[in-house]
């Protein structure tokens, strides 16, 4: 087998992992989005369900990141865009950091400081957004394989969606600080909207990483 046919084989097979991942990422967001549903219900029976859910996800998002590494490696030279392979997988595990994160500081909060000053839509609009980009970065992992070109005019959309969440949470901050005046649930939910501010920004560092590897097929 020639050399040339290696590194197709090698390629897909990575490509394919990361692929997974990513979308071990998109479930674990959308339970998030589940969680805040049932933290607004006040169901904590569903609260407890997703966050094992969601750290089951992370747990399988670790190994497949980790799977992807010894992928590469055992490539080795084969794989001239490796660096590229690895950076998005590390990145994806960040994403998938700040999900876990954002998942257990809403779900420690008080239902009424979110509804009083009608923060619950505003937490629903936010994570919203977020799951809008991952599922946009799912596309572009799938689009690697088939149309490389489609995935650079997508990463046009994750950077959308990466502005209006920059937007909504300046002006979501200024208003919880204004309104929320349990200091506990102030600080809780603070974290959990940076987090998901930090989320978006990872979206788009991942965005770039698959468009430099859709350049480089």
């Amino acid at each position: 087998m020639y050399s040339g046919e290696l590194e197709v084989q090698a390629k897909r097979k990575a490509l394919a992992v990361l692929h997974d991942e990513i979308n071990k990422i998109l479930n674990s967001a959308r339970e998030l989005s589940s969680l805040s549903a049932s933290l607004i219900r006040g169901d904590v029976n569903d609260i407890q369900t997703s966050l094992e859910r969601m750290r089951t996800s992370e747990e399988e998002v670790e190994n497949l990141r980790r799977k992807i590494t010894r992928e590469v490696a055992e490539i080795g030279s084969l794989m001239v865009y490796r660096e590229d392979v690895l950076r998005a997988a590390y990145l994806m595990d960040d994403i998938a950091g700040y999900i876990s994160g954002v998942a257990f500081r809403l779900a420690n909060m008080k239902i009424t400081s979110l509804k009083k000053g009608k923060f619950d839509e505003d937490l629903k609009q936010l994570i919203g957004m977020v799951v809008d980009a991952i599922f946009k970065l799912n596309e572009m992992a799938r689009a690697l394989s088939i149309n490389p070109g489609s995935t650079i005019e997508i990463a046009q959309d994750v950077q959308k969606l990466e502005r209006q969440v920059d937007s909504r949470y300046r002006s979501i901050i200024i208003k919880a600080l204004n309104e929320i005046s349990v200091t506990k649930d102030l600080l809780l939910f603070k974290d959990a909207i940076e987090g998901i501010e930090g989320m978006a920004d990872k979206c788009q560092e991942a965005s770039d990483s698959l468009t430099i590897l859709a350049l480089s097929m």
